[in-house]
């Protein structure tokens, strides 16, 4: 097994012999079991031991484990205890609440609360409107979830979903300067999270609708969008679709080929696949065949579900019919957004020439990276470890900054074209590579051409 993410990275406390040539014999175990040693510190050195903590990366939970039974099984070395360095990072929560306006004389209460706080809010009770300028509103964004459709854990409910709508939050406030708070709704009952949502509204600028499952997630948003006075935004949506867009905008450049003119089949018809399929066509696409466990979605089956009804309808011009494997022949670009391993790199070979393979499915893609390397001209997947990670923070700290500065209502389709290609254009023509069609999330003027195409103020 390979060593690859932070995400399973540990630190081990050993007692060991007082001989500095076992820190060497650990270092050497941990490599010849498929580890990555990042760090080793001797924190304590007596006559009779040593102390030592040992930090290194795991490719998973279980491979954890067997490095420190490795670790374990070297002579004189005593595992103390072990730190997961991820769950330390959650300890007490990823997120806080900090004052913007000092508080520490009688002065200061008396303006940021009591008396002089009531002036303020007479003053938005007769001009509503300046609740944007005197609160937090105008800055704040409400992350909401039922918990349903959490990453690629599925429906774990809205306790367990927690640490993910904090780090969103989380990235919120690192790219965008948002304040966003984490709403774990303990209901999935589409009424009642329309309600709670359109209860809290007036303390927000925004919503942020995260990990709730498909169907139910396309009415709440329509319901919200219209009930609602500020923009409501479903991210796993209109996030993907942004991102995956502007992605497969840079690679078609590097095959030179246009949207317009290829064969496009996009395995996954729930929340994200259909988004996708929204925006591919609105660009411009032509060609796009959904694909489902079931297999091609097609307007001559009577048998599909009324959400893929209106799918099929507005896809499939060739009618084609028949398994993943069958559609991708032809195929120019392969866009998954479904489950782990379903599409074989054997099979990429009997696409079009100059294939492109984008494999989204979290944390386990459609088809080994690597694998789908050997066959298509350009891959990319949701992975931090490989090139071209199709990442939603490219796009939806951006795409809020925006809304609010604007003081927008609505998001509508013309912003989020504009959005992804802003992030497309962020790759010069001298960067653009079929190793390199987006750009990092760490690059600076993301986020603020993402915000100024929203707005519509650019340059």
């Amino acid at each position: 097994m390979a060593a690859t993410a932070s995400s399973y990275s540990i630190t081990m406390r050993l007692y060991t012999a007082p001989d500095h040539g076992v820190v060497g014999a650990v270092a050497t175990q941990i490599a010849a079991c498929g580890g990555v040693v990042t760090a080793i510190d001797v924190t304590e050195s007596r006559h009779d031991r040593l102390v030592v903590d040992v930090t290194c990366s795991a490719s998973d939970a279980g491979h954890s484990e067997e490095l420190v039974a490795a670790v374990a099984g070297v002579e004189g070395v005593t595992v103390h205890k072990v730190s997961d360095r991820t769950f330390l990072l959650h300890l007490g929560g990823k997120i806080s609440v900090n004052s913007k306006v000092p508080l520490r004389t009688r002065d200061d209460l008396s303006m940021a609360y009591t008396p002089g706080v009531g002036r303020v809010s007479m003053a938005i009770h007769d001009n509503p409107e300046d609740v944007r300028k005197l609160t937090i509103k105008g800055n704040s964004v409400a992350v909401v979830t039922d918990g349903s459709a959490v990453l690629g854990l599925g429906n774990i409910g809205p306790g367990a979903a927690m640490p993910v709508m904090e780090g969103k939050a989380a990235l919120f406030k690192r790219f965008a300067d948002i304040d966003a708070w984490p709403i774990c709704l303990a209901t999935q009952d589409t009424d009642e999270i329309v309600k709670a949502v359109e209860m809290i509204a007036p303390g927000f600028g925004g919503i942020n609708l995260e990990d709730i499952a498909a169907p139910r997630c396309f009415e709440i948003e329509r319901r919200l969008r219209e009930s609602l006075d500020i923009p409501v935004f479903h991210d796993d949506q209109h996030g993907t679709a942004i991102v995956v867009l502007a992605a497969l905008t840079n690679a078609l450049r590097c095959v030179e080929k246009s949207l317009e003119s290829v064969r496009i089949v996009v395995s996954g018809a729930g929340a994200a696949g259909t988004a996708i399929v929204t925006l591919l066509l609105a660009a411009g696409a032509a060609d796009v065949v959904v694909v489902d466990r079931f297999g091609a979605l097609s307007a001559d089956d009577d048998s599909l579900s009324p959400a893929h009804v209106e799918l099929a309808a507005a896809t499939n011009p060739r009618r084609a019919t028949g398994s993943l494997q069958e559609v991708l022949v032809d195929a120019d670009v392969f866009v998954g957004v479904s489950a782990p391993g379903i599409l074989d790199p054997e099979w990429i070979p009997t696409m079009a020439d100059k294939p492109v393979v984008f494999a989204l499915a979290n944390p386990d893609p459609e088809v080994d990276p690597a694998q789908a390397g050997k066959y298509a001209a350009v891959v990319a997947s949701g992975r931090s470890d490989y090139p071209n990670q199709i990442n939603n923070v490219l796009a939806f700290p951006g795409v809020f900054r925006g809304l609010l500065d604007a003081g927008a209502e609505d998001v509508t389709v013309d912003m989020l074209l504009r959005a992804a290609k802003a992030i497309a254009d962020t790759v010069s023509a001298e960067e653009l590579h079929p190793a390199f069609i987006i750009p990092s999330v760490f690059h600076p003027d993301v986020t603020k051409r993402v915000a100024a195409a929203i707005s519509g103020k650019e340059g």
